[in-house]
Formats: structure tokens, sequence, C-alpha cells
């Protein structure tokens, strides 16, 4: 893989434009799960930005296979389209991991359509290889797209890979940006669509450059930790651990990855601010992670250096909790002074003149 060039060094912005097109590839190796949780958004929904509801972005036309009411010819003329330069400007979406059609001899392991000339499927590689170059912007939809996911595991046949990795940490779109990774399994619905309308604000000359991570992630998204925004984590900065799932109190001694995960969903929900793993009792296996899940596994199983760190916060967890109570006992009662009787005794001394 290439050195990761530093994002937020490209300043060029797109100029101001009208209408934009997404075209939306579902055909990586995935599961489609992306363009599901996506129709969940609220922060915007899908609904808002293709009716025009938000005030000051292009009229949006998408163009999502899962989502779309064309079929056949008709649905694949707009890829056609955006291939020839007839849509432009327009935005590749990819959902699913990057198969290696390098690796094998015969046939082909992911395709979208029929090459009309030689009869043969398109595959998703090629696809990439013709839309990529002529998209104002490549977006990563979920884990498998952003850094290859569940496929590219240790032992998977396909060699299949993120974006960035197919790509190149170092490419670059039309309009100057590198690729937008925005990672979940499936990803946060709200995370994505939030992504969508920062890019369109960009596109429309009212946003500057889209600030992202090392890791091609939105920073206000992602660079917080799940345990940052835990409910749980109150628990365990006190040491008090869940020995059995079911119990409110912190989840990392269950195999929780929460503290080194970068991930806002705790803090932000999943659907209308409600749910999201840890939230609903679940382990975090870090799957925002360029790492997952060979990194994470073996799941529900207590994170290497779990046990240093949990052993620390067990014994200065325990002396700041027996302090706190001493404190809690303390404010939970009223001050002397507040009684019925005629002495008054509150320290109160009247001024004489």
């Amino acid at each position: 893989m290439a050195d990761k060039v530093p994002y937020g060094r490209v300043t060029q912005k797109p100029s101001p434009v009208r209408d934009v097109h997404i075209i939306w590839m579902t055909s990586g190796l995935g599961c489609d799960g992306d363009s599901v949780s996506v129709t969940a958004a609220t922060q915007p929904s899908v609904e808002d930005v293709l009716l025009s509801a938000i005030p000051g972005l292009p009229k949006v036309h998408l163009h999502n296979p899962v989502l779309a009411y064309e079929v056949g010819s008709d649905f694949l003329s707009y890829w056609y389209q955006a291939e020839k330069g007839k849509l432009d400007p327009f935005v590749l979406v990819v959902e699913g991991s990057i198969p290696n059609e390098k690796i094998k001899k015969e046939g082909y392991w992911a395709a979208l359509g029929t090459d009309p000339q030689t009869g043969q499927p398109i595959t998703t590689n090629e696809w990439i290889d013709r839309l990529a170059p002529k998209a104002i912007a490549v977006i990563g939809a979920g884990t498998c797209a952003t850094y290859g996911g569940i496929h590219a595991m240790a032992g998977n046949p396909t060699g299949c890979m993120g974006l960035n990795d197919y790509l190149g940490w170092e490419w670059r779109s039309k309009a100057g940006l590198p690729v937008i990774n925005v990672p979940g399994c499936p990803v946060q619905p709200d995370n994505f669509m939030e992504t969508v309308l920062y890019l369109l604000y960009q596109v429309a000359g009212l946003a500057p450059m889209i600030p992202l991570d090392d890791n091609g992630r939105p920073r206000w998204l992602f660079g917080a930790t799940v345990h940052d925004g835990c409910d749980r984590a109150g628990y365990y900065e006190q040491g008090d651990f869940a020995e059995e799932y079911g119990s409110p109190k912190c989840i990392v001694k269950l195999g929780c990855w929460g503290p080194v995960v970068n991930c806002n969903v705790p803090k932000r929900g999943w659907m209308a601010g409600i749910g999201g793993c840890p939230n609903v009792g679940g382990i975090c296996i870090g799957c925002t992670m360029p790492g997952f899940p060979d990194k994470f596994m073996p799941f529900m199983d207590e994170p290497p250096g779990g046990k240093v760190s949990t052993g620390a916060a067990s014994i200065y967890g325990r002396a700041v909790s027996a302090l706190r109570s001493l404190t809690n006992h303390t404010v939970n009662q009223e001050p002397k002074w507040r009684h019925p009787n005629a002495e008054l005794t509150s320290g109160y001394h009247p001024r004489t003149y």
C-alpha cells in the first residue's frame, strides 16, 4: 500500500452547481445493509435531500439499485452517462468491499450489468476504474467499502480491500477530494447522510474542504471514542464492571472495545437518537476501525490490555467511589439552620444604620 497522504492539504473547492447525481454502487462484496440503514436517517433524511427540503442545496438525483424504481438498462443508463461525462457532476458512492480480479485466471468475483459490446459482465473493478476519475467525490459507505470489512479478513479467497487500498491513499477526485470514508457495519444512517449533506454544501460553494482524519473519516463524527460518549463510562471510572449481560455497568470485561474505538454511536444512537451497541447492552467490536475484524477477534473476550486497565480502574475506582459516597451522604443532608425553632441560626446578622 502506498503511504498515506495527510488529509486536509488540498484547498481546491468545486464550483457551485445546480444538479448533482449520486451513483451508488452496491456491487461490491456486501449485503446492501448500508443502503437499508440509510433509509432510517433523519438528520437529514434521504427524502429531505432528494425533495430539496434543505435550503441551499443543489437538486440531487439518487441512483441506487436498492432504492431505485428503474430496472435493467433504464437503471444502468445513468452509469453509462456518467462514464461518458454526460452526468457531470456526480458523486460516486461504493458499498461493499472491492475484490481483486487480478488473482484468478477465469470468472469474476463481483459485477454489475453486461457490456453490450462483449456480452460479458462488467466487474465492480471496471466500474470503479471507469467512474472514479470522473466523479466530483468518491464516498465509501460502510466498513466493507472503506477498509474491506468482514470479507477482507484473514483467509478470504477474494483478496478484497477497501476503496483507498484499491485506488491508492494518495488518490484524489477531479475536485481534489480524497476518498471519503464513512465506516460502520452497517454505516450509522445519520453519519452517512450528514457527510453527504456536508459534501453537497461544499459542491454548492457554501462549505470549506471537508475535514478528514488520517483514515479518511469525517473528523467531527469519528474524532471521539465510543467510551467518550458511552453512558456506561462512569462505571468504568469507578471500577464497577459488569460480570454478565443485562447489567447496566461497564461491559469492558465482557469484551467491549469502546475505550479504543473511534465511533459516535453511543452519543448519537442509531435511529432517532435511540439504540447503539453499548446503549442496548451489546459490546463494541470495533466495526468502524481499519483493523476490523481481525484485530478485534476473538469477540466476547476481554480486550488485550483490558486486564491491566480494568485492574487499575478497579483499584483507584473503588477509592474514588468510596470518597464520593461520603460526599454524597453529606450533600444529601440539609443544613442545620433550617428548622422551626425560635432562634435564627443561619448566620445572618442584621445591619445597623
